[in-house]
């Protein structure tokens, strides 16, 4: 008897489930199809486009592409009547002319390696040394210091840690200020606006982290320096062989401070008239849980130049308004990045093209399968309440540049923009699900509840009534060491306080390789996911209040 009674109560439930299916929605996610998706990535991804590099002409041929099929669906162009809105990315080639200790010159790749923009000769008299750098709640390496205008050193790695125990988490977990893609920390840094940043990698060496790219001596930046002025941050990976310098934006008035990136025993002749050395500093940090921030007596002189030659970027848009007359002025962003990282330029290399099938040829793919289908539900008389924006950006892979600009100089007011749905990669199966009953069902969601547990909601109820994927929440966590969060194109719109979902299939073995190919690509599993996408974006242009954002900007 109890098992009838729970099996009536199940049947109900799924009742009530189908019930609640709106069958105009699932009409049009029908376009999202496997056949439809094939069509687009075959060309997206093809050789023809020779990985889509930003800057060079297999990313205009892409933008090309995709600016055809908006208009052919029939999509505003809202760009002062074009579909193209210029991101102004410049290669920025920095070079430091001169970097001197009291007076004595030191020699880059050997003492220092330094990176950043700018044109700027610096005269300082002490700098400050900021420990961690961290500002968390319980820990504050800057609680009471002004460092406006001032040479900084700070360690730029890991986390005040005893006995295997963070001072930030209280736990053996590192906190979100410790990931070794985060910028969190450059980023608190840089918002107290220093002159110079001297940062020590707790390691040893003075190379920094590696793969982000140039400065002095072909230095690496520590994780989280802006790749240019204005730039926006790492992205999932490297550039395949760009030209010479760093691509970031123009500068838009004073360029951030440069980061001098230093190992220990230079750190040590700067700390000298303290009677401390780095390690020392360090390992008191540590034992005591407490900052140990100081003033220095040191005189540090630089000299450095930046010279920045233009790239042509445009990112891509296509608007199709709303209906309802009080809701029409809100508007929901369907995102994904159309470049990729090029051609191979390795010597030999059989296959020269990183087609980037998946990375995210994928997502671009989806976000043309979803316009497709929102705008014949327009055409056939059931268009959605809110405006809709499809943001097909450029240079992502290069710091996400195409969103940070675009954020930064909104088409539409981003007071106005209520959700930004991001697709990167959803085309393949990752590492952790390979070999797994349910691999091809499933999507890593990142983000949904950061802001809004509205926005979360939405997403889970779509997927419940329509899709039923497993929804993967693992890497939606600040503290997740490979900081997907902060590594896509959503975080820009996150930043400003826009709630984002950003929807992902996780890495393979042939991420950033030319093995990406569209011969691998999983058709039914990318229109699944892309259906998701169209659903939860179904509800949020149609639900009578837009999702709250009650949780802090992160």
């Amino acid at each position: 008897m109890k098992k009838t009674l729970l099996s009536l109560a199940l049947a109900s439930l799924v009742t009530a489930a189908l019930a609640q299916q709106d069958p105009i929605a699932m009409k049009y996610a029908k376009i999202i199809s496997p056949e439809l998706a094939k069509q687009h990535l075959s060309i997206i991804a093809s050789d023809e486009f020779e990985g889509r590099e930003t800057g060079q002409p297999g990313a205009e041929k892409a933008a090309q592409y995709i600016a055809a099929e908006f208009k052919a669906l029939g999509l505003q162009p809202i760009v002062k009547g074009s579909y193209f809105y210029d991101v102004h990315v410049v290669n920025a080639l920095f070079k430091m002319n001169s970097f001197a200790l009291n007076g004595t010159p030191l020699a880059s790749g050997t003492d220092f390696n330094a990176t950043g923009a700018g044109t700027k000769t610096i005269n300082a008299k002490d700098i400050v040394f900021i420990g961690y750098g961290i500002g968390a709640n319980n820990y504050d390496d800057l609680k009471g210091i002004d460092i406006k205008g001032k040479v900084v050193m700070y360690i730029s790695n890991g986390e005040p840690m005893k006995d295997s125990v963070s001072k930030i988490t209280g736990t053996k977990t590192l906190s979100e200020w410790s990931g070794a893609r985060s910028r969190k920390r450059a980023e608190y840094i840089q918002s107290k606006k220093p002159l110079m940043l001297l940062a020590v990698n707790a390691g040893g060496g003075g190379g920094g982290r590696g793969g982000r790219g140039g400065g002095a001596g072909g230095a690496a930046a520590p994780a989280g320096t802006p790749p240019a002025a204005g730039g926006g941050g790492g992205g999932r990976g490297g550039a395949g062989g760009a030209p010479a310098g760093r691509m970031g934006l123009a500068a838009e008035g004073e360029a951030p401070a440069i980061t001098v990136t230093i190992p220990a025993a230079t750190a040590d002749m700067i700390l000298k008239a303290s009677g401390k050395t780095f390690a020392e500093l360090k390992d008191a940090i540590d034992k005591s849980g407490t900052p140990q921030s100081i003033t220095v007596k040191a005189d540090i002189a630089a000299d450095y130049t930046t010279t920045e030659t233009p790239v042509k970027a445009v990112d891509v848009l296509g608007f199709l308004p709303g209906n309802d007359p009080k809701l029409k002025d809100e508007v929901v962003v369907i995102s994904a990045h159309y470049d990729h990282i090029g051609l191979v330029r390795t010597p030999g290399a059989v296959d020269k093209v990183n087609n980037g099938a998946d990375d995210d040829g994928s997502g671009t793919t989806g976000l043309l399968e979803i316009a497709r289908a929102f705008t014949q539900a327009q055409k056939d008389g059931h268009g959605q309440k809110r405006s809709l924006l499809f943001l097909s950006n450029v240079g992502e892979e290069k710091g996400l540049l195409g969103s940070l600009y675009y954020t930064n100089h909104p088409v539409i007011p981003l007071e106005r923009t209520i959700t930004d749905l991001n697709i990167d990669m959803i085309g393949r199966v990752g590492f952790e699900y390979i070999g797994k009953p349910d691999s091809s069902n499933y999507v890593y969601v990142i983000g949904s509840g950061m802001l809004s547990t509205d926005l979360h909601n939405a997403g889970e109820r779509a997927n419940k009534t329509y899709t039923n994927l497993i929804l993967d929440y693992k890497y939606d966590d600040l503290n997740d060491p490979n900081s997907f969060y902060t590594r896509s194109d959503h975080y820009n719109f996150a930043k400003h306080g826009v709630p984002i979902i950003f929807y992902f299939n996780g890495t393979h073995a042939d991420y950033h390789k030319p093995g990406d190919e569209v011969s691998k690509i999983g058709w039914p599993m990318l229109a699944k996911r892309a259906q998701l996408v169209y659903y939860t974006a179904w509800d949020l242009l149609n639900a009578p209040k837009k999702p709250v954002v009650d949780h802090p900007i992160k």
